[in-house]
Order: C-alpha cells, then sequence, then structure tokens
C-alpha cells in the first residue's frame, strides 16, 4: 500500500513542477515576469551569427595614433581635454623598476623617450586617484602628452 502513496506523491510533485516550469509570460524562453517574484534572467546567445554572443570579439576602435615613425611637428600642441592638469618638473624614479615620479605624481604612459628620469618636462593629463599600479608610491596620472621644457 505504501508503494502506490509513494507513486502518486512522486507523479503529483512532477506534475507541479512542470506546469511551475512550463508557464511562459511571454518575454521569450527562460524569464518570468516580476510580478511573479522571480528574476528575470537571460542567457547569452551561443549562435556564431549574433555579434553579441559570448564568441563574438569586442568591437575595435578606430586606430587614431600615429606609428612611432610619424610624429607630428614640434609647435603648438592642442589644449589639454577636460579634467586635464598641466604639470611641470623633474621626473624623478620610483621606489619601484619602470615607475616614474612628478611632483607627487606616478606618471602613467607618455613616451619614454621624453620621460626619463632627470628630465625637465611638461606634462598634460588627468589623475586617476582610483586607479591601482604596482608602483606603490603617487596619484596615478595618465599622461597625454609630454614635452621636454
Amino acid at each position: 500500500m505504501k508503494t502506490p502513496r509513494m507513486a502518486l506523491v512522486a507523479l503529483v510533485a512532477c506534475a507541479a513542477l512542470t506546469a511551475c516550469g512550463g508557464q511562459d509570460s511571454g518575454d521569450g524562453p527562460g524569464t518570468s515576469s516580476p510580478s511573479e517574484g522571480s528574476p528575470v534572467t537571460s542567457m547569452p546567445s551561443t549562435d556564431p551569427a549574433d555579434p553579441t554572443g559570448p564568441s563574438a570579439p569586442p568591437p575595435s576602435a578606430p586606430a587614431t595614433a600615429l606609428p612611432p615613425t610619424k610624429r607630428p611637428p614640434a609647435g603648438p600642441s592642442l589644449p589639454p581635454g577636460p579634467g586635464a592638469h598641466t604639470i611641470s618638473g623633474t621626473v624623478e624614479a620610483g621606489v619601484e623598476p619602470g615607475c616614474l615620479m612628478l611632483d607627487g605624481f606616478q606618471l602613467i604612459g607618455g613616451p619614454r623617450d621624453v620621460l626619463t628620469a632627470g628630465a625637465k618636462v611638461t606634462v598634460t593629463g588627468k589623475p586617476q586617484p582610483d586607479m591601482m599600479t604596482t608602483c606603490q608610491q603617487g596619484i596615478p596620472f595618465t599622461v597625454e602628452s609630454a614635452r621636454r621644457s
């Protein structure tokens, strides 16, 4: 007598789970309406023709940098972008190899032929206080342009 009851309970449970899983709000597969109390989820597309799928490479930005062999002629430079700062002084070596400091800022990027320890320079760029680096000193400063002074 216990076997038919267990089978009946299992059958009712399976039917209830199947009915709950089969409800569709019309929003598409794998989604439910927010009024049902479950979060809306979506799975990434695995269709190779879909550019938003997980295998699609990120779109590349157009190349705007000049090759190192072709630099613009010396002359007036463009004004700094919004939020940019200009600082001048003598570049110092940081405590870690390859780190360069200028007036309490850690220089990130920029032309390494201009930015060398001991060089007097003027750099334009943006402070990035939230950026993590391995130099362990100074406020990271992303260099947009640099010139010897």
